[in-house]
């Protein structure tokens, strides 16, 4: 069943540690049918090494298992609350990239320096707020990360701001499909491994200007882009 969408989601993950965001077998990707309202994902705690098309575990967005023999990631709970919040989204990655890590877990929203982060993102990567020992404890620990990322992404267009940083956790990133996903899980980690460094050669830089934010951003988004090939 849906054999291309797991091909997919599969090669999405597999992309994960090929890019150097991965270690273990921290991290997953997701793609979704919207059609069908089925997503394909990674199976828990299987090695990348070991991954074949046919391990992807297909759940509906009532959190059932259509198909598959393993445990889906358990991950799982947070990309259905996503792609329940974000009807244009196709994919989901979540990875421990290091430099985007690190600034999740010292709770730091990374500041928007320059043309690169302006390819990709509106603005600074937003942060989420601590999660409550209600919300760790209470037995839906993954949904509820995935509430605290909604409920930050209130006045937030997630097609302008495409992935974000769950506090004292790590990155979660999106697109309109996983392959754009993957791709901005890709620029997230070069975002903030480069923020690190202006922030050392730099300790009081100020934000990208207005003008060049724009400028970048919408050659890439939007009806006026023209970036790439048509």
């Amino acid at each position: 069943m849906l054999t291309e969408l797991k091909r997919e989601a599969y090669e999405a993950n597999i992309a994960l540690p090929r890019h150097g965001l991965i270690n273990l077998t921290f991290g997953n990707a997701s793609a979704i049918d919207r059609a069908k309202g089925v997503f394909a994902i990674k199976p828990s705690g299987v090695a990348y090494a070991d991954l074949r098309p046919k391990d992807m575990v297909l759940v509906d967005l009532d959190g059932k298992i259509v198909e598959g023999k393993l445990n889906p990631s358990s991950d799982t709970p947070t990309h259905r609350r996503l792609f329940l919040a974000f009807a244009d989204i196709g994919g989901v990655v979540h990875t421990h990239s290091s430099h985007a890590t690190a600034f999740a877990q010292a709770g730091r929203e990374i500041p928007i320096f320059g043309t690169t982060h302006a390819d990709y993102f509106y603005d600074n990567i937003p942060v989420t707020r601590k999660m409550t020992v209600k919300e760790i404890g209470g037995g839906a620990y993954e949904w509820e990360t995935g509430n605290v990322i909604v409920e930050r992404f209130k006045k937030l267009d997630p097609l302008d701001s495409p992935g974000v940083l769950v506090n004292r956790h790590a990155p979660f990133t999106w697109g309109k499909t996983v392959a754009k996903a993957v791709e901005v899980a890709v620029a997230v980690e070069c975002i903030a491994h480069m923020a690190l460094m202006s922030l050392t050669l730099e300790p009081k830089l100020k934000t990208i200007e207005p003008e060049l934010l724009n400028k970048h951003f919408k050659r890439k988004h939007g009806p006026g882009a023209y970036y790439g090939q048509k």
